[in-house]
């Protein structure tokens, strides 16, 4: 073996270990039985589990965190498939434009989306609350939906559209029958980074906390400022379990091989 795959074999595993070697720790620290965190622990216990149940906020704060989860994603999706649909299609010089403008969430800080916004929707009445949170949310999470079913539906060939229409077939029923059975990968993929991203966003969900608005990240924030115990590596453990779920069920469903495709 030459010194070059050795030195890259090499590389790719202390680069794994840098990634993953954290995130065990934290999981190992939520199974502590000591009332601190430490490592290594001293013994094994669930108590830290069970007291992401006893403390009213974390089960509040999640419930929000879901509830604008599920929200943003459907509205991410009912505004982001169209428009992908349309400007991957179109040929005017205002479709980049107008593609560059709906991604640009991507490329800007969060704080500054959230603090911007904050002023934005004061002004607009809306103020702090979920109606507000979810609109943010929405406009963070939509690039994703756009970006994914973009990349599936530019590579979907027009002719099956064309020949459905030849054939027949109305502007709905193409996209029913021929259309939607061919991006749904590319929306399973961005529905899923929609909903992981809304879920786990602090930097925007901090600027309109409230007793009914505070999502999970913001109350996590909110107790480390005052103590810091083992219940705040379960709860990133049961996030971090949310995750593979989600995986684990789109890679039953579509695979992830095309969703990684579509990304």
């Amino acid at each position: 073996m030459r010194f070059s795959d050795i030195a890259l074999w090499a590389f790719t595993i202390a680069f794994f270990v840098f990634m993953i070697l954290p995130i065990a720790v934290v999981v190992v620290i939520s199974f502590t039985s000591a009332g601190y965190a430490a490592f290594p622990i001293p013994g094994w216990s669930l108590k830290w589990f069970a007291r992401i149940f006893e403390y009213r906020p974390f089960i509040d704060s999640l419930w929000v965190s879901l509830q604008l989860g599920v929200v943003a994603t459907v509205a991410s999706c009912v505004l982001g498939v169209p428009a992908a649909l349309y400007l991957s299609r179109a040929r005017s010089g205002w479709a980049t434009a107008i593609t560059t403008f709906l991604l640009s969430p991507l490329s800007m800080p969060m704080i500054v989306i959230g603090f911007a916004s904050l002023f934005f929707l004061s002004a607009l009445g809306f103020g702090v609350s979920f109606l507000s949170l979810a609109i943010v949310h929405t406009v963070i999470c939509l690039p994703y939906v756009i970006r994914t079913v973009t990349a599936v539906y530019r590579a979907v060939p027009p002719a099956y559209e064309e020949a459905a229409q030849i054939l027949g077939a109305s502007r709905l029923t193409t996209f029913r029958e021929v259309t939607l059975p061919l991006i749904r990968p590319g929306i399973a993929a961005g529905s899923l980074f929609s909903f992981l991203t809304s879920f786990d966003n602090l930097p925007v969900s901090y600027f309109f906390g409230s007793a009914q608005t505070n999502t999970l990240p913001v109350v996590m924030l909110a107790y480390m400022e005052h103590q810091f115990d083992p219940s705040i590596a379960a709860l990133s453990t049961l996030q971090l379990l949310l995750a593979i779920v989600a995986l684990v069920v789109a890679d039953r469903l579509y695979g992830i091989e095309k969703m990684t495709v579509a990304t």
